[in-house]
C-alpha cells in the first residue's frame, strides 16, 4: 500500500490532470465506479487500477476489483489520505484508474447508418463530454474534432460522458485534411448555425452524414458553411440569441435518431 503523496508513481498520476501530460504520454486519469468500470470493458484500455479500500464502499466496485485482479490487471493500493491527494471529488469513492487514449482515423468509408459529430474549436470539455454522452444513447459514431478542441480525455469530459468516451469513437484532425475527406469521399456533412436556412425539425437528414458545429463563442466560420451540404438552424423565441453547444447538438442528434427510428432505420 502507497501511505506517501510524495511516492513518484502517485505524482506521475496526478500531472495527468494536466493536457500537456496526457498528450506526452498518451495516458489519462479516471475517477469513479462507473466510468472505471466502462473503462474496463475496452480491450487493453486500462494501464493501472488505484483503489483505496477504507473508501471503496460498493459491493459493485469490490466485485469489479476482484475480477480485475484476478485477470491480471495491475492494481495499486493506496491509503485515504493518497487517493484524496488523486481525487478530482470531494467526497471519492475509492476507484479510479490510469487508461490508455485511444484514437481513430478518419474513416475511409461510412456505413449506411453512420452519424458522425465534427466539433470546430470546441472548447468546454464538459460540452464535448455530454455530446459524446448523447452520441451513444442516439446510436452515433463519435466525434471528430478539428483543430484547437479540447480534450476528451480532459477529467471533467469523461465525467460528462458517463464512460461514452471509451465507447464512441475520437477523430483529431486539421480542417484542410476534413475537407479533403469530405470531398474525396462525397460526405453529406450538415452544419448547424443560426445562419441557417433550413429549420433543423423538418429537414431530411441523409444517411450517412456528419453533423457539425462550431466554437461556443463563434459558431462555425464562413469557411465551414462552405464544406456544407446543407446548413440547419434551431428555431427560437425569448431573449437567448443561442442555445448552449451540448444542447444544440442533442436536439438535431435525436432528431435524426427519431427519423430513422419511426422509418426502422435505429433500434429503439
Amino acid at each position: 500500500m502507497i501511505t506517501s503523496p510524495t511516492n513518484s508513481t502517485i505524482k506521475e498520476i496526478r500531472r495527468l490532470r494536466d493536457r500537456s501530460a496526457r498528450q506526452a504520454s498518451g495516458l489519462a486519469y479516471v475517477e469513479g465506479i462507473r466510468q472505471v468500470i466502462e473503462a474496463g470493458k475496452g480491450q487493453d484500455v486500462i494501464e493501472r487500477v488505484v483503489y483505496c479500500d477504507t473508501l471503496l464502499t460498493s459491493s459493485l466496485a469490490r466485485d469489479w476489483l476482484k475480477q480485475a485482479q484476478r485477470s491480471g490487471t495491475p492494481v495499486l493500493e493506496v491509503n485515504a489520505d493518497v487517493f484524496s491527494r488523486l481525487a478530482m471529488k470531494e467526497s471519492p469513492v475509492g476507484l479510479a484508474a490510469v487508461v490508455r487514449q485511444k484514437w481513430s482515423a478518419l474513416p475511409g468509408v461510412l456505413a449506411p447508418a453512420d452519424v458522425w459529430v465534427a466539433l470546430d474549436a470546441i472548447a468546454d470539455p464538459g460540452n464535448l463530454g455530454t455530446i459524446l454522452r448523447t452520441l451513444d444513447a442516439s446510436a452515433g459514431m463519435g466525434v471528430i474534432l478539428l483543430d484547437a478542441s479540447t480534450d476528451p480525455y480532459d477529467p471533467t469530459s469523461i465525467r460528462a460522458s458517463m464512460g461514452a468516451v471509451f465507447t464512441k469513437k475520437l477523430v483529431r484532425t486539421t480542417l484542410p485534411v476534413f475537407s479533403d475527406w469530405i470531398d474525396r469521399h462525397r460526405i453529406s456533412l450538415i452544419g448547424a448555425s443560426d445562419r441557417g436556412a433550413q429549420d433543423y425539425y423538418n429537414f431530411p437528414y441523409p444517411s450517412p452524414c456528419v453533423i457539425m458545429l462550431g466554437s461556443e463563442r463563434h459558431g462555425l466560420s464562413e469557411a465551414h458553411l462552405a464544406l456544407c451540404r446543407q446548413v440547419v438552424a434551431i428555431p427560437m423565441s425569448g431573449n437567448c440569441d443561442s442555445l448552449n453547444l451540448a444542447v444544440a447538438a442533442s436536439l438535431i442528434l435525436y432528431e435524426i435518431y427519431n427519423q430513422r427510428r419511426l422509418s426502422g432505420g435505429a433500434k429503439e
